[in-house]
């Protein structure tokens, strides 16, 4: 905060903030200068429960010394090295502890992994991989990407193609791509506790949509296991399964958008390992590097890496990748990141937690305006009642609330979506649940 106003306050025009109503932020600023364990500080001195992990992402908590001093030792040592046709012995390292935990465990073969700089650009390097594999193997006539509703898979223009969240889609030009209708169906299933029981015959939309298309144009298909950024929909049971016998029934490949739930949200290392479905590329970030250096990777089956070795020895396979895919400082975080999580348990124990933070997020049933509480591993959801002819606006004020009283939650539309660190204690999500019911009871 080196450039400040005549009142001693950071000037806020110059950044154009990302996600955001910038007008409406830079009247009333909520302002985050330090971090540790489960809180933020804010810039008056106040602490703030984090309830999202970050945003999504900070999994072992903030200020982890582990990987701050992992980061100082890489950047005095090596701060930056090229990987294209060039590498440094720390990415080698990182791909092969990533490999030991991969999605699925040693029997799925997913242990190829493809370094990126986010989640967006795992999503692009998948659809990208999904497609050259297709004209690798002789089928290269299938080029169209099937997404789903509310999906959301980053900002990149594959992305936003296969996503399906209008406000992301609405202004840009897409890659050729159909959707798969979206589970999430408040009449069913409202209240479920964990997965709901309805909507498994949604998956049949796969086998419509090659009907509609044909096979033979169809590359891959692309999914969250579990929905994050619509508001945590969950698969209704058998969902997932269906979906995989469908794509391999018609040579289709399965892409698994791991972004939230990779590293341990759902109490086992990936979504993968929980649903036990064995997709053919898995993306992966936020959790990847808890957050504290940028970096995304994708996990892809030795069958579909493979699939790409052939031709000459000297000759590219994949036209693809970025500056900083494998960025030395970035590997290092994970590396230290992978260790905290071994040394603490970190991506199983919200297996222990889950059924506590169930009861307690359901507790928050018959408060004023919820229609809908959702809930797997360690991430829930409380969906409200919009306002008429202003959607967004209570969650919204709920949010504000929520801060002023200590706790940073997350909503989207009319959401309350909650993420806490897995380092989270019972008495922190009590607090949370409760923090949450005094302001429903607050906001018109």
């Amino acid at each position: 905060m080196d450039q400040m106003n005549m009142k001693n306050e950071p000037v806020l025009d110059n950044f154009w903030m990302p996600f955001t109503a910038n007008r409406q932020f830079k009247a009333a600023p909520r302002l985050l200068a330090s971090a540790e364990g489960m809180y933020y500080t804010d810039v008056d001195g106040n602490r703030v429960l984090d309830g999202t992990a970050g945003l999504w992402c900070c999994n072992a908590g903030h200020g982890r010394k582990k990987i701050s001093q992992a980061v100082e030792r890489q950047l005095s040592t090596l701060d930056f090295a090229p990987t294209f046709q060039m590498g440094h012995p720390v990415v080698f390292d990182f791909a092969a502890k990533l490999a030991k935990i991969a999605p699925g465990g040693a029997q799925a073969g997913l242990d190829r992994v493809f370094f990126t700089g986010s989640g967006s650009e795992s999503v692009d390097t998948a659809l990208k991989i999904a497609i050259a594999y297709q004209r690798a193997i002789g089928q290269g006539t299938r080029t169209r990407i099937i997404g789903r509703e509310k999906g959301y898979h980053g900002v990149g223009f594959g992305g936003i193609s296969v996503g399906g969240l209008v406000n992301n889609r609405r202004m840009f030009p897409q890659i050729p791509a159909d959707h798969l209708r979206h589970t999430l169906d408040l009449e069913k299933n409202a209240f479920s506790k964990g997965l709901p029981a309805n909507g498994v015959e949604l998956a049949d939309d796969l086998d419509r949509l090659v009907q509609l298309h044909g096979a033979e144009t169809i590359a891959a298909v692309i999914v969250e296991p579990m929905s994050g950024s619509a508001g945590v929909i969950l698969p209704p049971k058998g969902y997932l399964e269906k979906l995989r016998a469908i794509a391999d029934k018609h040579g289709i490949l399965l892409i698994f958008d791991e972004v939230i739930t990779g590293f341990g949200r759902l109490g086992t290392p990936f979504a993968t390992n929980y649903f036990g479905v064995i997709p053919d590329l898995v993306t992966t970030a936020k959790g990847l590097t808890n957050g504290a250096i940028p970096m995304g990777a994708v996990f892809a089956s030795r069958k579909v890496h493979d699939g790409l070795m052939v031709g000459a020895e000297n000759a590219i396979e994949l036209f693809h990748g970025y500056t900083y895919s494998g960025h030395p400082v970035a590997c290092a975080a994970g590396l230290a990141t992978l260790e905290i999580y071994e040394e603490e348990g970190l991506l199983t124990r919200a297996a222990e937690l889950a059924d506590y933070w169930q009861d307690a997020l359901h507790s928050l049933k018959g408060n004023p305006h919820v229609v809908d509480i959702r809930n797997l591993g360690l991430v829930g959801a409380v969906e409200l009642a919009p306002r008429e002819s202003a959607p967004g606006a209570r969650a919204y004020d709920v949010f504000v609330d929520c801060f002023k009283k200590g706790l940073l939650i997350r909503v989207t539309g009319d959401i309350i979506a909650l993420s806490p660190p897995l380092i989270v204690e019972k008495s922190e999500i009590e607090t949370i649940v409760a923090t949450i019911a005094d302001a429903l009871k607050r906001v018109a």
